[in-house]
């Protein structure tokens, strides 16, 4: 920039080399510390990056103001840090800003003092220009090192980890200048301070206490833990606190594991129970250095939440003890209080959805619960209906995270039957409080509902086929050969063995042995997180193995099954109405033997059923659900053995459901 020599008082041309040095030195020391001189003036310049720039009388002598020309560098980051001090200083800036300039300032206390004792030599007659310049090349690098951080700094409004991530990032690039980088790895500690005072609050109690926004884990206050019993996606347990942008670089390996911590710490809090990691001599977060001591107060913190989380949900809330009630009902792991709610349910539940009582079946289920076996498991009063609006398959389709494999094309999708009972519909639910609702939540709950819906059908379906089969043997001393009834006898048995299978290979080849993998690995689980993972695989391999996930072979087998029902139904109307038929007592002598009278009422019973079963209608009736049985049958197995090549779990079902296949002629 050209400048006048109108723009100083006096030239300073006019005086002798030897004097204007003098000026020279004067001047400078003044702009060291940020005044103007009468030869040396100061333009700061503001905007988004602030800068400053100095101005020498041009008469000056060409050598001084070369020597004034190196020094001004340092002058120059004199007044930007000055001035980065003064308006970081301010609350709004945070406080790693407020520790950042606090150091700034005990610097350039130091940098004061330095020009106070060269002024001092000056004043004695024992400082040169040239002995100035040499003075100050200890303080230059640093100054100007710190310079360059501040003006980024500001250029940016930078805060918080940002401002820490500079430092560190300035200092590895001033890795060749040791003193520098000392220097800034030293402000990286000091301004981090109170940043490691806002995690330790984090790992050791579980707390945030950031005023100014600044550490990289947010709190969602508007997610309470309440929610976790009827959010799906359990937002709570993943959002309640998070990660956000700007972790600093040297906590970036750990966040995670940061971020864990607190979490745990905040459920015991939640539960009442009130907890901190022990203090010890090394436990303090407050020092940040290349001894990496941070990292070991984490994970020892994290390791002493998560075995204490850990040890308070298994103790005292029981959580495998509450897996196993689970089991109990809604994977019929003991059924028999369910033999009695299907008997006593049985009109309710063959109403549609929408005309059931939700409340007298809440009624019966707590009569069939307190009158078996169940009512010695201590948490059964947990156990609730739900009954649904939508079929199994529907529903199924309508959960958009489960990995369903839709390999067909839109044509099979699923429809919803023309008419559905609350026997589709039927579920049961569980009631769990917190801090368990964190393993059971709503997701792993609704998990559990897909598989029992589909067991229970199933054990509907076997208990009318039971009930056919049952009428079968009522009659089987009668002389039924050459009726539908025989061949009839041979399909029901059939139906049986299909649906027994399939209640064998779901139970003992996929829960049961699924259940004990589960069981295992809770045991050696080392965090809350953990008993998560490997619970959330028991239920997604259940689901997989139970083909809820597998659309094309379960409407197959729904398809089966409600042939099995409609067989079932018309067979024991057939048998039934025949009996009523015949009905009517004829009066019977007494002088007539019982022996006599049995053989008489057995013969006219047997000749009934004949006339009723022998028809040619009846018989071809039977025929078709023969013929439609074996052919959905064949199917079913043809589609088990081709996919069982990529899930190779279906080769069990695939051999059981030929192996009826094979042995349906046989008695």
């Amino acid at each position: 920039m050209k400048v006048n020599s109108m723009d100083f008082d006096n030239p300073i041309g006019c005086y002798d080399a030897s004097v204007q040095e003098l000026i020279v030195i004067d001047d400078i020391l003044s702009a060291m510390v940020g005044v103007e001189g009468r030869h040396v003036l100061i333009k700061i310049v503001h905007g988004k990056h602030d800068d400053v720039t100095f101005q020498v009388d041009p008469s000056m002598d060409l050598a001084l103001q070369e020597l004034a020309k190196r020094i001004f560098p340092l002058c120059r980051s004199f007044l930007l840090i000055n001035q980065f001090v003064e308006s970081r200083s301010q609350f709004k800036s945070g406080l790693v800003n407020h520790a950042f300039s606090a150091a700034l300032r005990a610097l350039l206390i130091d940098y004061q003092a330095m020009v106070a004792q060269l002024e001092h030599q000056f004043r004695l007659g024992r400082l040169s220009l040239q002995g100035l310049w040499f003075y100050c090349q200890p303080m230059m690098g640093s100054m100007l090192a710190l310079s360059t951080v501040i003006q980024k700094a500001s250029a940016n409004n930078f805060s918080g980890s940002a401002v820490l991530n500079l430092l560190q990032n300035q200092a590895k690039a001033m890795a060749g200048d040791n003193a520098v980088r000392l220097l800034l790895e030293k402000m990286t500690q000091c301004a981090s301070n109170a940043y490691l005072s806002i995690l330790e609050r984090w790992v050791y109690e579980g707390v945030i206490d950031d005023p100014y926004g600044e550490f990289f884990i947010t709190e969602n206050k508007s997610l309470q833990k309440e929610t976790l019993t009827q959010d799906y996606d359990a937002k709570y347990w993943r959002q309640r606190y998070s990660l956000k942008d700007g972790i600093p670089s040297f906590l970036a390996n750990i966040a995670g594991t940061i971020l864990t911590t607190g979490k745990y710490l905040n459920v015991m809090r939640e539960c009442g129970h009130n907890v901190q990691v022990p203090p010890s001599e090394n436990s303090k977060l407050m020092s940040y250095g290349s001894n990496h001591h941070y990292l070991e107060c984490v994970k020892a913190a994290y390791k002493f939440a998560s075995g204490e989380l850990l040890n308070l949900i298994k103790e005292k809330y029981d959580l495998v003890g509450k897996l196993q009630s689970i089991k109990h009902y809604l994977l019929l792991d003991q059924g028999d209080f369910l033999v009695h709610f299907m008997d006593i349910a049985r009109d309710e539940l063959a109403r549609k959805p929408d005309e059931v009582s939700v409340e007298k079946l809440q009624s019966l289920l707590d009569l069939a619960l307190r009158t078996t076996a169940a009512s010695a498991d201590p948490f059964f009063e947990g156990v609730t209906c739900v009954v649904e609006r939508s079929s199994l398959l529907k529903t199924l389709g309508t959960i958009k995270d489960l990995e369903v494999n839709q390999s067909s094309s839109g044509s099979n999708d699923p429809q919803e039957p023309v008419s559905i009972t609350a026997l589709e519909t039927f579920s049961l639910s569980y009631k769990v409080l917190w801090p368990l609702s964190i393993v059971l939540s709503r997701k792993a709950l609704t998990k559990y509902q897909l598989i029992f819906r589909f067991l229970f059908h199933c054990k509907h379906v076997d208990r009318q086929l039971c009930g056919a089969w049952q009428m079968h043997q009522g009659i089987r001393a009668l002389n039924t050969r050459g009726t539908a009834l025989s061949r009839s006898s041979l399909l029901c048995r059939s139906m049986l063995k299909f649906i027994n299978s399939l209640l064998h290979y779901l139970t003992f080849e996929v829960i049961e042995p699924n259940w004990h993998m589960m069981y295992n690995r809770l045991q050696s689980a080392n965090s809350i997180d953990e008993v998560i993972q490997h619970h959330d695989i028991f239920l997604d391999k259940c689901l997989r193995e139970c083909l809820l996930l597998l659309p094309e072979l379960l409407k197959k087998v729904e398809r089966l099954k409600s042939m099995c029902l409609q067989y079932a139904a018309t067979t024991q109307w057939l048998i039934s109405s025949s009996i009523e038929i015949h009905s009517p007592e004829e009066p019977i002598d007494d002088s007539i033997s019982s022996n006599k009278a049995k053989q008489r009422k057995s013969g006219n019973l047997s000749q009934v059923l004949k006339s009723t079963t022998g028809s040619v209608a009846v018989m071809d009736s039977v025929l078709k659900f023969e013929k439609e049985f074996n052919a959905e049958l064949q199917s079913l197995g043809s589609i088990l053995s081709s996919s069982s090549q990529a899930e190779p779990y279906l080769a069990h079902l695939a051999q059981s459901i030929l192996g009826v296949k094979n042995e349906k002629n046989g008695l």
